[in-house]
């Protein structure tokens, strides 16, 4: 029982002595540590406001605030440990190894982020644009390191990581999309006056881009048609909405003034021997 007492006095000295050596070290680091953090995130909002004030792209914003904040962090992380007398020499060389050996091992997940890193840079596109990638297409709602986030026209949401961005074939229409459809009319019947009828109609849709305007022509000589192509751009959230009514109605102008749509046509001639 005494032994136990005096293991246990010990304690309580070798605590006391700790608090009394080391009790304001450590009421300091927890200070400066919370001074240092409510200012890194103060620093990094006002980093961001001051971007977004010279019309910075919020991709770009939110990395150069982001790694303000991480570089304010890991000075007051030094300062801290500096208040306990420990050296970060030791803990660089322990870093260097760490990154070397997790460069091995997650060879994936950092190719993501390298090209994650070239996008936010070099911006081939922002937030907002409609683009196809890999046959994925969609407006870029989010960009981040490791992967870029398309929104669908139907609410999809697709996730694609950025080492299969960058390098690839990207087709970036901005905030818009073109819609191309054809309509094929008689050998008989004027094709000026369709494509007349078809700009027309076009123009009555709020939904299409006056600017570029719409391109309509004969795009070629079927068999049984004359083949009118028409291309406009909308939103890409409005496509496949806009471009069912704009067929639909094309359809029934082109009907109410008479001009045929024709369908595939053979003459078969039997010849009896």
């Amino acid at each position: 029982m005494k032994e136990e007492l005096a293991s246990v006095q010990k304690l309580l000295d070798y605590v006391i002595e700790f608090l009394v050596k080391y009790s304001f070290q450590v009421l300091g680091a927890i200070i400066i540590f919370i001074i240092g953090v409510l200012i890194a995130k103060w620093l990094s909002n006002l980093v961001f406001k001051f971007c977004e004030k010279k019309n910075i792209d919020v991709t770009l914003s939110g990395f150069i605030a982001n790694v303000t904040k991480i570089f304010v962090l890991v000075f007051v992380f030094i300062i801290v440990l500096g208040k306990f007398g420990i050296s970060i020499a030791p803990f660089i060389a322990a870093l260097g190894a760490l990154v070397f050996g997790a460069s091995i091992a997650l060879q994936g997940p950092l190719s993501n982020y390298g090209a994650g890193l070239s996008i936010i840079l070099s911006r081939p596109f922002v937030v907002g644009d409609t683009v196809t990638i890999n046959n994925y297409n969609g407006i870029v709602e989010k960009i981040k390191l490791a992967v870029t986030e398309l929104l669908t026209e139907n609410g999809e949401r697709i996730s694609i990581p950025n080492k299969h961005i960058v390098g690839e074939i990207l087709v970036n229409s901005f905030s818009n999309r073109v819609v191309e459809a054809t309509i094929g009319i008689s050998y008989g019947d004027d094709p000026q006056k369709a494509i007349d009828l078809i700009k027309k109609i076009l123009a009555e849709f709020s939904q299409i881009e006056k600017e570029p305007e719409p391109q309509i022509g004969i795009k070629d000589f079927g068999d049984s048609s004359v083949n009118i192509e028409y291309r406009y751009w909308v939103a890409t959230k409005e496509y496949f909405n806009t471009s069912y009514k704009v067929n639909i109605m094309i359809f029934k102008e082109l009907t109410a003034e008479n001009i045929t749509i024709p369908f595939p046509q053979r003459d078969v001639n039997i010849i009896q021997s």
